[in-house]
């Protein structure tokens, strides 16, 4: 099966990487194969993105993790955007000793009239829209820095 590049490269298009930015980033796993849905395997990506924020590499502002991807708000300490989110997504396969993710990721950069808290509250409230949970404390897979 051949991949569709023009969409990955779309993807990287205009990104950049500003230490002290805000940015939501969303992965979604190879065919969309509901990998997290297993506990141990949500919690193995919740542990990698805590340890992000234990190097200093990011301040975690929000995360879900749903059965077929994530979404990650979070402020950039340092470093580069796209090599966290490989550094994350590398350190998953190998936690759960399997290819799943799909190739790329979507990012989106907040700007400065954004809700930090508009944005937190669409993130956990995915497996209430996708009919996991109908209260998001009855979901195990969520953060958010205002709660």
């Amino acid at each position: 099966m051949q991949k569709d590049s023009t969409g990955y490269k779309n993807l990287r298009r205009n990104r950049i990487s500003v230490p002290g930015s805000i940015y939501h980033i969303t992965s979604v796993t190879r065919d969309r194969i509901p990998i997290f849905g297993n506990f141990a395997n949500a919690r193995k990506l919740i542990k990698i993105l805590a340890a992000e924020q234990e190097h200093e590499s990011v301040d975690i502002l929000c995360f879900c993790v749903m059965p077929d991807h994530f979404h990650w708000l979070f402020q950039l300490q340092k470093g580069d955007l796209s090599r966290l989110v490989k550094r994350v997504k590398s350190k998953t396969t190998r936690a759960i000793e399997s290819q799943i993710w799909q190739q790329g990721y979507y990012d989106h950069h907040l700007r400065s009239d954004e809700s930090l808290i508009t944005v937190s509250r669409y993130i956990v409230a995915n497996p209430i829209r996708s009919e996991l949970v109908a209260h998001i404390g009855d979901y195990p897979h969520w953060y958010t820095k205002w709660l």
